[in-house]
């Protein structure tokens, strides 16, 4: 049967789109080249990122989705979102190439007067520099005349229960104003607001904006952070107090890292060359090198309470809790555990973890154990660390049974725990 939608990529942002769409009453069909996870869907399993469970997905089976890999599905939808991941590369600069890949498979099946969008991560130029010369040539077809095109960058916020789809703002930028119409047309029907950018670059500039802030923002707390220690300050209740401020402060706290699917962009010095236009955002660079330098720095402190109990981190039985990006998500994408897990062992420290979302984890090869018994093994741990609050954990009873305790999130009362 047609449908009205084909979301393009079920990962972290085509998953959830597709549940908000078929919610709405929009026939919708979702695509992926990945045989398995069609299969692991279809069966009514959820994926192994966390972010739908499998009552999600049942409901969504029951509304009418379907999953396929049949790319002569898209051949009959008025439809086609584009949510291809679009991860940073070893160099820092996006990798389009899935994006590309989703448009090439598109394009061989778009039929006139379809409207197409794009909520992939890009640099601003993507979508009509990169991805509508790739759709034109596929198919024949005319951008802006046989057929609509537009960004809508994704304000998806994993694990968030207060903010969905429905009652989060929707911003879109079309090709032309008829593009940008259509566009509004299908988000009209899944969000309470659609807003209108002037074009598709201000629309695509909208995310570097919204992602850059907060990485900006978490870099100058975690810079608070290191400088509060280092005075003999409480960082957490500096900021608690801070945030009572009823206008121009906005609160950000420290962390050993910056985690999560929302990449720093930087156009002009990460855009694949001569796309860009020339000159780094300087704040976005300074920003991530600080944030970059947390899980060194939450190192170090390791090191330094070991040894201030007469301990080297050579040999000490470490205990990491949480492990991944967010509290309450199963997501590990970027977080900062994995780095600071890694370094713990090259100092030749015995690794165990434990995380209620994470029931195997590896680094660098190799099986870290996962303690089961979390009380008895804190008790036994020579240092633990909290590098993630999720709800399910006490860390009143988590305080008074470890021998040593490093907070890295400021979730634990003050003076049960050495705080970061």
């Amino acid at each position: 049967m047609p449908a009205d939608l084909a979301v393009i990529g079920l990962g972290h942002l085509g998953l959830p789109l597709a549940q908000a769409a078929t919610a709405a009453g929009i026939s919708t069909i979702g695509y992926d080249p990945d045989e398995h996870a069609i299969a692991e869907l279809r069966a009514g399993r959820p994926p192994v990122d966390g972010s739908l469970a499998a009552a999600d997905i049942r409901r969504m089976l029951s509304g009418g989705f379907r999953a396929t890999t049949d790319p002569a599905e898209l051949g009959r939808v008025r439809t086609a979102v584009i949510c291809a991941p679009t991860p940073a590369g070893e160099d820092g600069a996006l990798d389009l190439s899935a994006v590309g890949e989703a448009a090439r498979v598109l394009a061989g099946w778009l039929r006139p007067h379809a409207t197409v969008l794009l909520e992939s991560t890009a640099y601003p130029g993507t979508t009509e520099e990169y991805l509508l010369p790739i759709l034109e040539r596929g198919s024949g077809l005319r951008g802006g005349r046989d057929f609509h095109l537009a960004y809508a960058p994704s304000r998806l916020d994993p694990g968030n229960r207060r903010y969905g789809h429905a009652n989060t703002p929707k911003v879109i930028g079309g090709l032309t104003p008829a593009c940008t119409e259509a566009a509004a047309a299908f988000y009209g029907r899944i969000t309470d607001r659609v807003v209108r950018a002037r074009g598709l670059r201000e629309a695509e500039v909208v995310q570097v904006l919204e992602t850059n802030y907060r990485h900006v923002n978490i870099a100058f707390a975690n810079e608070m952070a290191v400088l509060c220690h280092d005075i003999g300050v409480d960082v957490w209740d500096v900021v608690r107090c801070a945030e009572t401020k009823p206008f121009g402060f906005q609160a950000f706290r420290p962390g050993p890292g910056v985690g999560g699917r929302g990449l720093a962009v930087d156009p002009g010095r990460l855009a694949p060359k001569g796309q860009g236009p020339g000159h780094p955002l300087r704040m976005v660079e300074l920003a991530q090198e600080v944030n970059d330098g947390m899980p060194r720095y939450v190192i170090h402190r390791c090191a330094a309470l070991l040894n201030e109990h007469g301990k080297s981190a050579r040999g000490a039985r470490i205990l990491l809790l949480g492990v991944t990006y967010k509290p309450d998500v199963a997501d590990q994408q970027g977080s900062p555990a994995r780095e600071i897990a890694a370094r713990l062992m090259e100092m030749g420290a015995q690794l165990s973890y434990h995380d209620p979302f994470v029931h195997q984890w590896s680094v660098l090869g190799q099986q870290v154990p996962r303690a089961d018994a979390l009380y008895d093994a804190a008790a036994v741990a020579d240092l633990t660390v909290l590098l993630q609050h999720h709800r399910t954990y006490d860390l009143q009873g988590l305080a008074v049974k470890a021998q040593l305790l490093l907070d890295t999130r400021g979730a634990t009362p003050v003076g049960a725990a050495h705080r970061l």
